[in-house]
């Protein structure tokens, strides 16, 4: 498949990110113009956590991934914040960030998008970019940028391999919050196994309403909804759902089925037994998105009030290959990845 070197080195990188400790320091970094990024000394990096923080091994992680991989080249230092248990404190995050003299910060997720449209004005000097929330209208101010992502691309794709790998014709899809994000990888997952095998049944179920976002930390209720799917006969079950996700691996350990993970490579920081049924996970390059976004602050390339969209043509999302799971339908997965580069599939964004 293309890129299979790149999506594997990058996904060793994220792999071995989840055992280094965050650093932090009190150093007052300079900065100039929020707009246009620069950076003057050291880099002080300011990274604001969704929901489960470091070491949900998917969204958070891989953003850390990328962080982690700017500062080895770059140099600088990172202070990571996570939200309260109920995430009434995200604006707080922001602003604790900013005025510590952090400078780029970056907020992970689209549960940032009010109040990072409040804080942001209110520093002006300070460049923000904010992973899964768009700023292209310049709403949320001239010093913040979208890190967005053509997750129905890659969905599209796994679902392909569903497809090509289900024996029972019936594959599931567990989505964390029921969200037009969420919804996103719901449609390509299914409309890419429509591709393959017409009429295949696509179980759908959201482990929580949307404004509820307790869906993404709760394992058990991915397990029970995952083990209910498998139970009416579903073979393979693909997840976007933060930390819930471990929940349906553990569901499909036990039932002797397969799942497909998201965001990062979840075969390389699963126990074995998980290794065993992840078939493959649908890559969101987080990490690279944020690295690229660090370095262009750094070379003072940052316009702002703009965003950057990352999909299959710039290798921002795909599938992992780890285990060699897909390998034999690595052709039939490279031939529709070519299609929708070149126009001949419009995936859908919505269900």
């Amino acid at each position: 498949m293309r890129r299979a070197r790149m999506t594997k080195a990058a996904a060793l990188l994220l792999a071995g990110s989840l055992a280094l400790a965050a650093c932090a320091s009190d150093e007052e970094g300079g900065s100039s113009s929020g707009g246009n990024g620069g950076s003057e000394g050291d880099l002080k990096i300011g990274l604001a956590f969704d929901t489960g923080g470091r070491g949900d091994q998917s969204f958070n992680d891989s953003a850390v991934a990328g962080v982690e991989a700017a500062i080895e080249e770059l140099g600088g230092t990172v202070q990571e914040l996570s939200p309260n248990d109920d995430a009434s404190n995200r604006a707080e995050l922001l602003t604790q960030l900013a005025e510590a003299g952090h400078n780029p910060v970056i907020a992970v997720g689209f549960n940032y998008d009010d109040v990072i449209a409040e804080v942001a004005p209110e520093f002006p000097d300070t460049t923000f970019a904010q992973v899964d929330g768009s700023n292209a209208d310049g709403a949320k101010g001239d010093n913040v940028t979208g890190l967005l992502f053509a997750e129905e691309q890659g969905s599209f794709l796994a679902g392909v391999a569903a497809a090509l790998k289900t024996e029972t014709d019936n594959i599931g899809f567990v989505g964390g919050v029921q969200s037009p994000l969420i919804e996103k990888f719901e449609a390509g997952f299914a409309a890419g196994a429509e591709a393959v095998k017409p009429g295949i049944q696509v179980q759908v179920q959201y482990l929580s309403p949307a404004g509820d976002f307790s869906g993404f930390g709760d394992p058990q209720k991915g397990k029970l909804v995952a083990q209910g799917m498998y139970q009416n006969g579903a073979d393979i079950v693909f997840h976007a759902a933060g930390g819930s996700g471990k929940g349906v691996f553990e569901a499909a350990v036990e039932a002797g089925k397969r799942a497909i993970g998201v965001d990062s490579d979840q075969y390389l920081t699963a126990s074995p037994d998980q290794q065993a049924v992840i078939m493959t996970s649908m890559l969101k390059r987080v990490d690279n998105a944020v690295e690229n976004f660090i370095k262009a602050y750094a070379e003072g390339d940052v316009e702002g009030a703009t965003d950057i969209t990352n999909d299959l043509s710039t290798g921002g999302v795909g599938l992992s290959e780890s285990g060699g799971y897909i390998d034999d339908i690595a052709d039939q997965i490279a031939e529709f990845e070519q299609q929708i580069i070149d126009g001949e599939i419009t995936v859908p964004t919505t269900p």
